[in-house]
């Protein structure tokens, strides 16, 4: 009940909820008048906000090779985006779409032809005003074929983009119910000419301009002076984002006071944490997961019998109360938990078997060390999960090599260029965009190079389904071909655990990622 009334007392400072919504959510939780009129004092005396001042965090991530160009966008540099560009739609934390440069995105009774009307009167860093043009040549841009984009796979099904007056029309190929949360991947900033001219350059509508870039050190940005909503973003007068990929040091830097807030905090230390008396922890349950990943098209990982016994072989329970210490749930190694709708439960959860994955390593004909690619950065406890899964492959007669690869360049040079390696996803808002990313044959960022035609044909399917429980089941088919023929191992699906400073004032945990859905810097304010 604590954790809830903390949550209540933070939406109510931050103006999420009303004063009589909160005496009446407190009510239901059985908190007597005398507590819940200490607890709204307090909240009047948190809200906010409060403007001026730097706010820096220290995220991991990051490497010397990002780029600003937000179709490559990834970890780090995604973080920062947020900071200085603006999106159509983003999620809203209790779920459901908030209407950002869309003032509303309507469809067709097919689900086939969306209009977007464009908000007016919002500008770029440069000067110019955000126009229907560019969002159109935006979604060009990233939904073109020859992209190398991260949305290019979400997209795939556009079949014609006309820009007239200040709408925008999309028309697909075929129908598809959740077309508008494709709109929120962090890839598709609205871009000057949809960054066709420079998409390096950095100039988006958010309520901070770049000022500072060096990649794999730190990124930062000033306050943008006519950003179109000042009263809801933007309150601090500079962000600095700091490259920190080693854990121990993010958290050095936070207890020094260096930074005021960090991401992907390891479990094994949240209780470290909380015994800091300036220092909080903002835990959250979502669809984020921890995952190795085997490329399906290279030996010896194109054997689908090597690929069971690597699944058999992990010890998921170990692993949850090892790694996550708790913070986290059983995976089933396809990509989709509890935190998304239309999710099956009925599905057999894996179990650790080194009989029978003894069994299919054997089937498999291989013989010899496996090398797995592993960095801190992977994700926290990366290592350690490793050389965790090294042993419990060992019951089996698996001989896994753990293989460490520097933080730095570990996105560049290792995900998506070695053949098994570690690597974590955060969640999205719908299974559509989950699986339209990485497990589409087609994705550019299909990191186990799973490409299955029967797939491809139920996502196709899947879309266009309006009838909930038609889609729910195609969903369910989904799930046991990724988890049965797919590369991915997923182990667990991990809470997303960050620490800030008691002098951030506004922040309400996110509902797919860490720190507020990684729009803490803009939402957030410096209260000393």
């Amino acid at each position: 009940m604590s954790q809830e009334l903390d949550y209540l007392s933070r939406c109510l400072a931050v103006g999420r909820l009303s004063r009589r919504e909160f005496l009446g959510r407190a009510a239901a939780l059985g908190v007597s008048a005398t507590f819940t009129n200490s607890m709204l004092a307090s909240a009047a005396r948190a809200q906010g906000p409060v403007r001026g001042g730097i706010i820096r965090a220290g995220l991991s991530g990051a490497a010397a090779t990002d780029s600003l160009d937000p179709a490559t966008a990834s970890t780090f540099i995604s973080m920062f985006g947020n900071c200085w560009g603006e999106y159509l739609v983003v999620p809203l934390p209790g779920g459901g779409l908030e209407n950002r440069l869309a003032e509303e995105i309507v469809s067709s009774k097919d689900a086939k032809t969306w209009t977007i009307k464009i908000r007016k009167g919002v500008e770029f860093h440069n000067g110019k005003t955000v126009t229907a043009e560019d969002v159109a040549a935006t979604l060009e841009r990233h939904s073109d074929a020859k992209s190398q984009s991260g949305a290019q796979g979400l997209l795939t099904s556009i079949d014609t983009i006309k820009s007239k007056g200040g709408e925008v029309v999309v028309t697909l190929q075929g129908a598809n119910a959740d077309f508008p949360y494709l709109m929120t991947d962090y890839h598709l900033i609205i871009q000057p000419n949809g960054g066709k001219d420079n998409p390096t350059a950095g100039i988006g509508a958010g309520p901070y301009k770049v000022a500072v870039n060096e990649p794999g050190i730190r990124a930062g940005g000033e306050r943008f002076a006519n950003f179109w909503q000042p009263d809801k973003m933007g309150f601090a007068d500079q962000v600095e984002l700091l490259a920190i990929n080693d854990n121990t040091a993010r958290i050095s830097a936070l207890q020094a006071g260096q930074v005021h807030m960090i991401d992907r905090v390891d479990p094994k230390v949240v209780d470290m944490i909380k015994r800091v008396p300036n220092l909080k922890v903002e835990a959250m349950s979502g669809p984020a997961y921890y995952c190795f990943n085997m490329f399906c098209h290279t030996a010896p990982f194109d054997n689908n019998d090597l690929r069971m016994a690597l699944k058999l072989a992990i010890d998921r329970e170990e692993m949850l109360n090892t790694i996550l210490r708790g913070y986290g749930t059983l995976g089933n190694d396809f990509p989709i938990n509890a935190a998304y709708p239309l999710f099956s439960e009925d599905i057999e959860q894996r179990a650790f078997d080194p009989d029978k994955a003894k069994f299919h390593y054997q089937k498999s004909g291989h013989d010899g060390p496996i090398p797995l690619r592993v960095s801190g950065v992977a994700f926290p406890g990366a290592v350690d999960a490793a050389q965790l899964y090294q042993q419990s492959c060992a019951k089996a007669g698996i001989n896994i090599e753990v293989k460490r690869e520097p933080d730095d360049g570990y996105f560049s040079d290792v995900w998506l260029k070695q053949p098994f390696s570690a690597t974590y996803w955060s969640g999205r808002p719908t299974q559509d965009q989950t699986y339209s990313t990485t497990y589409l044959s087609t994705a550019p960022w299909n990191d186990t190079h799973f490409f299955n035609e029967k797939f491809d044909k139920l996502l196709i399917e899947a879309r266009a389904e309006l009838d909930q429980d038609k889609r729910k089941n195609l969903y369910r088919e989904m799930a046991i071909i990724v988890r049965d023929e797919g590369g991915v191992i997923a182990p667990m699906f991990a809470q997303e655990i960050d620490a800030i400073s008691d002098k951030v004032g506004g922040y309400v945990s996110g509902r797919r990622t860490g720190l507020m859905d990684g729009f803490a810097f803009n939402k957030c304010w410096l209260t000393a």
